[in-house]
């Protein structure tokens, strides 16, 4: 089949321009938090830049956990918007909402309580640990709203009203660079904080968003806003289902961050300067990544709705479309992202506040990632887009952990243990472990067509109807 026979269908691209850009625009912004905070930080040294990385890194945990429940919720609002379940959708609100309050207010209580802990598991440099538990203690009270942006803004997005969420970013990313330079550096009339003004910064703006989102819904009188029972109306076999499909998703993403966190201490421990390079290139390199999640979430609803509605032909026809199309994109993103790489990493080194090895190193991961985007993106659109989106949750999870944990990591150990391989060459161990396994296993699940497992009684009969048909 030619390449224009699965990319050429007009109405495809309507619908995936329509759904896609929005939110990839929302996620370049909110990527830009982190991003406005590392390049503010850079200025304070490799020291605290590290130091914030690694804070970082236990809300971006968090957050994995808060995005693979609302992947989980995902597979219900996607094919329940199918059928135009509004009562099935705000009762999957709820049940999320419980478990996200639960997840963010644990992950704020061991950030409060033990931060030296946190840091600990990353790094043992003492001068980085103290910097980052000054971070920590105060940007932890940003976890549940960042928790409550995620999942208003994903029954948002699987109901097709992609706009506000994206409006609301562009706000929120404009009050956190404010406060940002206002806060770290003493401008406008604010006290000069240093690090801990980034994290008061961060704080304000996360908080903005779901205040604003429930403000404009309130006079948009869309799905979020409805009686309060409606959220609590479930049973026990209710929750059951959720939870077969949601926390295999969860435990996915959570064994799956606590994997690259295992990554990320193994990188600290080959030094500081090492990890500060690592830290610009992944900064920059999750803006890029917010392309694949804007066509990732198109994925999940367009194929979540034609599975949930019965329409399993289409359904299977736009997953095969988005397999071809998110790849292609990483290739093109990566090559940009290689030709941009000297200005790109001069944002952060401005005088002499970064060394030669943080610079070098980051223009180094930056070519050898970039170039590895292809590979990344075949398993990324296969387990997140469409096997999620077909209601397969625990095959990617499946694929996703023994990736991770059986290749790449012992392959990240092998090299600095017993290899002594450099920084690079580690890095290229991990990444190429746990990728191209991966990429080969999903390719293989996608053609078997198992992943189509709908959670609704047209997409069940409609499935019936396909299978006898093929």
């Amino acid at each position: 089949m030619k390449l224009t026979d699965y990319l050429g269908d007009k109405p495809f691209w309507r619908v995936t321009v329509k759904l896609a850009v929005p939110v990839a625009l929302q996620n370049v912004l909110t990527s830009s938090f982190q991003l406005v905070d590392t390049l503010m930080v850079s200025q304070l040294g490799d020291v605290t830049l590290s130091a914030v990385g690694m804070a970082a890194q236990w809300g971006w945990l968090c957050g994995l956990l808060g995005f693979g429940l609302c992947s989980g919720m995902s597979v219900f609002i996607s094919q329940y918007w199918g059928v135009k379940d509004l009562k099935g959708i705000r009762r999957v609100m709820g049940i999320g909402l419980m478990l996200a309050m639960f997840v963010s207010l644990g992950f704020l209580a061991v950030a409060l309580a033990a931060p030296t802990w946190v840091l600990g598991l990353f790094n043992q440099d003492p001068a980085v640990v103290e910097t980052g538990c000054r971070y920590l203690r105060i940007v932890c009270f940003s976890y549940p709203a960042v928790a409550l942006t995620y999942l208003l803004s994903n029954v948002l997005r699987g109901t097709e009203r992609v706009r506000l969420p994206l409006y609301v970013s562009i706000v929120t990313t404009i009050a956190n660079a404010f406060a940002d330079y206002g806060l770290i550096f003493g401008a406008f009339g604010l006290p000069r904080l240093g690090v801990e003004g980034a994290a008061i910064a961060t704080c304000i703006s996360s908080w903005l968003g779901p205040v604003l989102i429930l403000i404009f819904s309130a006079f948009e009188k869309n799905l979020l806003v409805g009686p309060v029972r409606e959220l609590l109306d479930f049973n026990l076999k209710q929750l059951g289902e959720f939870c077969a499909r949601a926390l295999p998703v969860m435990s996915n993403e959570g064994l799956w961050a606590l994997g690259m966190l295992m990554l990320n201490r193994i990188y600290a421990n080959m030094g500081y300067e090492y990890y500060a390079g690592m830290t610009i290139f992944k900064t920059f390199s999750e803006l890029a990544f917010a392309f694949y999640v804007g066509l990732g979430n198109a994925c999940v609803i367009m194929v979540g709705k034609s599975i949930g509605s019965g329409k399993i032909q289409r359904g299977v026809s736009d997953a095969r479309r988005f397999s071809v199309l998110v790849p292609l994109m990483g290739l093109v993103v990566g090559l940009t992202m290689i030709a941009a790489r000297h200005p790109l990493v001069s944002l952060f080194a401005m005088g002499d506040n970064l060394s030669a090895t943080t610079i070098s190193t980051a223009y180094a991961v930056t070519i050898f990632c970039s170039l590895e985007y292809c590979f990344r993106n075949i398993s990324y659109v296969q387990v997140v887009g469409v096997f999620r989106s077909g209601g397969d949750t625990l095959t990617g999870m499946i694929f996703d952990l023994a990736s991770l944990w059986v290749v790449a990591i012992p392959l990240a150990l092998l090299g600095t243990r017993v290899l002594h391989v450099s920084f690079l060459g580690v890095v290229i161990l991990a990444y190429l472990g746990e990728d191209i396994p991966k990429s080969i296993l999903c390719l293989l699940h996608f053609r078997s067509m198992r992943w189509l497992k709908p959670v609704t009684e047209e997409g069940r009969a409609g499935l019936k109807a396909y299978r006898e048909e093929e």
